[in-house]
Order: C-alpha cells, then sequence, then structure tokens
C-alpha cells in the first residue's frame, strides 16, 4: 500500500486509480441513460472536481455543455462557514436540466449555496454528482444527489483533486490520512 508524508500528516491510499475509474465509467453511464434528450449542463465545482469532471465527460455519451463555478469555502485545512462565490456559470440556465459536479460532499455548505445560486435561474432540474460524499457530516438533507461514487468516513482525503493547502492535487490516488504507527 502506498504511503507518503506531507508535512506532519501521514497518508495511505485509500481509492486506487483503477477502481475511481471504474466509478466514474458507471456514473457517466447512468448520467448518459438518465439525461438522454435532455442536454444538461454540467457544472463543475472548482478547483476540486477538476480531475473528476474531466474524466467524467469522457464518459458522457450525450450532447452536453458545461461550465464551472468557483466557490471557497476552506481554508487550509478548517472548513470555514462562509461561502464565497469566485467565478460565475457564464450560461444562460433558464429551463435547462443542470448537474452539478463536486469532488466531495462534506458539511454540504458549498452545495447549499449553488443550489441556492441556481435556483435563481429557472433551471428545469438539478441533479448532483459526487465523487465522495460524507454522510456522517452532512448538516443539509439533500433529495437531488443523482450520484456518488463514494461514500466514506469522517477521513481527511487529498489526492484526484483533492488538497491539502492547495497542494497534492494532482496525486492519480485518494489518500487517507492515518496516525503516525510506531
Amino acid at each position: 500500500m502506498k504511503k507518503i508524508q506531507i508535512d506532519n500528516l501521514y497518508f495511505e491510499e485509500f481509492i486506487g486509480y483503477e477502481q475511481i475509474q471504474k466509478a466514474v465509467r458507471l456514473m457517466g453511464l447512468d448520467i448518459s441513460v438518465q439525461y438522454a434528450g435532455k442536454n444538461p449542463v454540467f457544472i463543475g465545482v472548482l478547483n476540486g472536481c477538476f480531475m473528476f469532471m474531466a474524466d467524467l465527460m469522457k464518459c458522457i455519451e450525450i450532447p452536453c455543455e458545461l461550465s464551472f463555478v468557483k466557490l471557497a469555502s476552506y481554508d487550509g485545512t478548517a472548513q470555514g462557514d462562509m461561502i464565497h462565490e469566485l467565478l460565475g456559470v457564464g450560461i444562460d440556465l433558464a429551463n435547462r436540466h443542470v448537474i452539478i459536479i463536486e469532488d466531495v460532499i462534506d458539511s454540504g455548505n458549498s452545495l447549499k449555496h449553488t443550489l441556492e445560486a441556481l435556483e435563481k435561474h429557472n433551471v428545469a432540474s438539478v441533479g448532483v454528482c459526487a465523487l465522495l460524499m460524507k454522510p456522517d457530516c452532512l448538516q443539509y438533507e439533500f433529495d437531488n444527489i443523482i450520484q456518488v461514487g463514494f461514500e466514506i468516513e469522517k477521513e481527511f482525503v487529498v489526492g484526484y483533486g483533492l488538497d491539502y493547502n492547495r497542494q497534492y492535487r494532482n496525486l492519480p490516488d485518494i489518500y487517507k490520512n492515518v496516525p503516525i504507527s510506531h
């Protein structure tokens, strides 16, 4: 099992790249069937979604559009309550079927903010597709989560788009923080 050290933290491989790709392919096929004939707009929440969304879009077999929003809710490793929208969508979303692409749904603060912002655009529907979800951390209930690659515990994870102090997003696998073993 691969292990890495980042500052004073230790991580071990949690979800390997091949396992991620298998889940992404299945999600892409399912979304393609579910949204056939609807020309959905995929909205990726940056920065964390970039690897996931790039791989997912390769598996989408229907006409679609894509765009991004950038939200800030983390300061290093501590999750903040304030959400700052930094970059908007740039597409007219009225009467469109929108699929939000998230790297991880943790507390749900970012997702709640994104959903509230989309309500102002009179969308036809909103679905959420997330690579990871931490059910025990959710502070809100969502009835529009259509795909989740992996449900995980409260692990602190890095890699495959997920960062630690804006670094390590480039790792192809997902690593979880582990206690130091003696």
